[in-house]
């Protein structure tokens, strides 16, 4: 591994703002601050009028390997990642075959050997009974039991009470849940279509997929959680009712948590007459009043994370009639950008959004050595330059599937640098060949 001196870089880490030097030896953080000694170095960044930040930890994530490559793979939306910042992902279970099993988690550890450029762990999906698979589930393995408490299929979706009653309360690690009532959702589509016929407007999916949808769920997970006392983290928090479920107590010292993503932060229902189908989502995006909400949710503490759940499908997928165009974003490579913009609206402070994308996912899900530039923590940074725009091409574009809801948007701001575990994954426009991810490894002492 480069021997790597990042020079006179204004490093933004723990809720504090100092300028100085970063060394990097051997993959990790060996000194920071002034350094003197630097004729071993192997490269040379210079870092002045940039912000040194921890690398994301993209906390949800959905790479459709394996069974739905010709969307994207780990490799390719990996390689996205670091492009945009985001150094390490917790990837989701719902691909073909799902990932409920020990064997099939083995299976995907093993295709992100050597092909991941981003740090890589991988969620074991709920499914009606695979209940003695959660049980034997090792939690130094995975980054948590994902639970579809709506929005999927056959046996993935997990919505009978009692069946989630045996989850919740012999859950071995943090069980992550998304949250939308399916029969609720069914309702709401069923008069839907008796108004509209098959020719329903995409403006009624925040209606389809509505709010009491979202908080009848999400307050079924929180009270399951706290009644057998699990560690629970909802995910894709989209409404500003459901804000009232959660606590604005220190990370560390919580129970529940709740993330938001960064599509729920950027766009709202006054976006679907221009971008339709585009951004039809699970849950939905809804209201500009939501979306508001969830900001200052994130300002003050009760929303804990900001991820993505990245998610592509084809152009021809997504070009559909409302009913069969699929939900899902694909995300990852301008996450940061797009919160980057936030920062310059001073909506967000850079502090703000490197503790909900980096501090808070390493807490909540025990991480080892990452999520903080400390010395001895691995060297999973990006360097961004606040004030040089970054307008989003075609060209542009790493994702399988060609297209971004931010096409021919310019964002302020520019990812310049990304190191993963210490290896200049991303630099000056290029993107080295060789994938560096490892997988993430978790304390031993991880609190359950």
């Amino acid at each position: 591994m480069s021997r790597i001196w990042i020079r006179d870089v204004c490093v933004i880490n723990e809720g504090q703002q100092t300028q100085g030097d970063l060394w990097i030896e051997a993959g990790r953080i060996k000194q920071i601050g002034a350094i003197a000694d630097v004729a071993n170095a192997d490269v040379v960044i210079e870092g002045r009028g940039r912000w040194l930040l921890p690398g994301l930890i993209d906390d949800q994530v959905h790479f459709r390997e394996p069974g739905l490559t010709h969307k994207g793979d780990i490799q390719s939306e990996s390689r996205a990642a670091v492009i945009g910042g985001v150094t390490s992902y917790m990837e989701m279970p719902n691909c073909i075959p799902t990932t409920t099993d020990r064997s099939a988690l083995q299976d995907k550890l093993a295709r992100a050997k050597g092909r991941s450029f981003a740090n890589y762990s991988f969620y074991l999906g709920a499914t009606n009974d695979n209940l003695e698979q959660i049980k034997r589930a090792d939690p130094n393995e995975i980054c948590g039991i994902k639970v579809f408490m709506g929005s999927s299929t056959g046996n993935m979706l997990v919505d009978q009470e009692v069946i989630l009653e045996g989850i919740f309360a012999h859950a071995p690690t943090l069980v992550a849940t998304h949250c939308e009532d399916t029969p609720i959702i069914q309702d709401n589509e069923q008069a839907a279509l008796a108004r509209y016929g098959e020719q329903i407007p995409i403006s009624m999916h925040p209606m389809i997929r509505s709010e009491e949808a979202c908080y009848a769920s999400s307050s079924l997970a929180v009270a399951l959680a706290k009644r057998h006392g699990t560690r629970l983290h909802v995910l894709h928090i989209s409404t500003a009712r459901e804000l009232g479920l959660f606590s604005d107590a220190p990370v560390a010292q919580k129970r529940i948590t709740a993330e938001a993503c960064v599509h729920h932060l950027f766009f709202c229902d006054a976006d679907y007459p221009r971008l339709g189908t585009w951004i039809k989502c699970n849950p939905a995006i809804k209201r500009a009043q939501d979306r508001d909400a969830i900001l200052q949710a994130l300002r003050d503490g009760v929303i804990d994370v900001i991820a993505t759940d990245h998610a592509p499908h084809t152009r021809e997928e997504k070009a559909q009639p409302y009913r069969k165009a699929p939900s899902g974003l694909p995300l990852v490579q301008h996450s940061l950008l797009s919160l980057l913009e936030h920062v310059h609206h001073h909506r967000l402070s850079i502090e703000e959004v490197v503790q909900k994308t980096s501090h808070n996912v390493a807490t909540i899900f025990g991480l080892e050595d990452r999520g903080y530039i400390r010395e001895g923590y691995w060297a999973d940074l990006v360097l961004v330059d606040p004030h040089a725009p970054t307008q989003v091409t075609e060209e542009s574009l790493a994702y399988r599937c060609g297209w971004s809801p931010f096409l021919g948007h310019t964002f302020p701001a520019r990812v310049d640098s990304t190191l993963v575990s210490g290896h200049l994954a991303w630099h000056d426009g290029q993107l080295h060949p060789h994938a560096a991810g490892q997988p993430l490894r978790f304390h031993k002492d991880r609190k359950i």
